[in-house]
């Protein structure tokens, strides 16, 4: 028996890439590319965190010298690194804690409030979200370090005023999505059933909220925690600099592993709070439609 060998059929060919159902094999292809690309700079840095040596650039062995093990310049030894990593959590935490509910409120308000004014504020929140943070953060220190240089000290306060003025649009546009995708008829049900116009904001609403509050938390923290140009601009003093400062500064003039592990701390922050966020997000948006007369009774 001969064997029949098959050629490529060239109308098969053009058939497949005519087929709008086929398998994106491409832009697979694109995007597991862009992927790598965007990773391996974060797997190297993080990678050399733990090198034995002092080059960031060539391998000498596995080590936690640079997190714990050198007296003077690890992570956990140097005394600069764990005060920059103290302010760098601190202005996370408090802009987390102030700025998502002032957002929350302020994207209820807008929700409700309408009219030119609801329209001209709604402008004022968007114009700090997409205003360049290099000016804002200018123009905060003119602000602070001149007209309200009694007032507000440049430092951690200025710094937390610019986090937050920056901050606050995340969590506004987020619940405010969350607001036009849920509704006002859960709230005029539970009014129906006889609570009052707080009583449906706090026991309804709210919850109905909470996953767009918990991404706004995740995302708000880890755009705080890896912030430069307004912390840059309104720190003070060595012990108002954050660790983006820190790895900014050493990344100019002759960076040890600590940097990596620093940067890494960061990054593992980060991945965790997101993380967090994104398991409470699907855990509180999964049986949101279930609010109803389980929940109404109640009033």
């Amino acid at each position: 028996m001969s064997a029949t060998i098959s050629t490529p059929d060239p109308v098969r060919a053009r058939g497949y890439f005519k087929n709008p159902w086929r398998r994106p094999r491409f832009l697979q292809a694109v995007t597991f590319g862009y992927l790598l690309w965007s990773m391996l700079p974060v797997v190297i840095a993080v990678i050399f965190s733990f090198n034995d040596g002092r080059s960031r650039v060539t391998w000498q062995g596995p080590s936690l010298r640079w997190w714990t093990g050198d007296p003077t310049n690890s992570l956990l030894h140097d005394t600069a690194m764990r005060t920059a990593m103290a302010q760098t959590y601190k202005l996370s935490i408090l802009t987390v804690l102030v700025a998502v509910p002032l957002g929350t409120l302020f994207a209820i308000g807008i929700d409700r409030w309408h009219g030119r004014p609801a329209r001209s504020a709604n402008f004022v929140m968007l114009l700090s979200f997409v205003v360049p943070e290099i000016i804002l953060g200018v123009s905060l220190y003119i602000l602070f370090s001149s007209l309200l240089k009694n007032v507000v000290h440049l430092g951690t306060s200025a710094q937390l005023l610019g986090l937050i003025s920056y901050q606050i649009s995340y969590p506004v546009i987020i619940v405010r999505a969350r607001l036009l995708s849920i509704g006002p008829e859960y709230e005029e049900a539970a009014m129906d059933l006889g609570a009052t116009p707080n009583q449906s904001i706090r026991r309804v609403l709210l919850p109905l909220l909470t996953p767009a509050i918990l991404a706004s938390v995740a995302l708000v923290f880890a755009d705080t925690v890896d912030d430069f140009v307004t912390v840059n601009a309104l720190s003070s003093s060595a012990n108002t600099e954050t660790l983006a400062q820190k790895i900014y500064s050493a990344a100019r003039a002759s960076p040890t592993p600590e940097v990596n592990a620093a940067a890494t701390t960061m990054l593992i922050t980060t991945l965790l709070v997101i993380a967090g966020g994104l398991i409470f997000y699907k855990r509180f948006n999964r049986g949101h439609t279930s609010v109803g007369a389980a929940d109404f009774t109640q009033f």
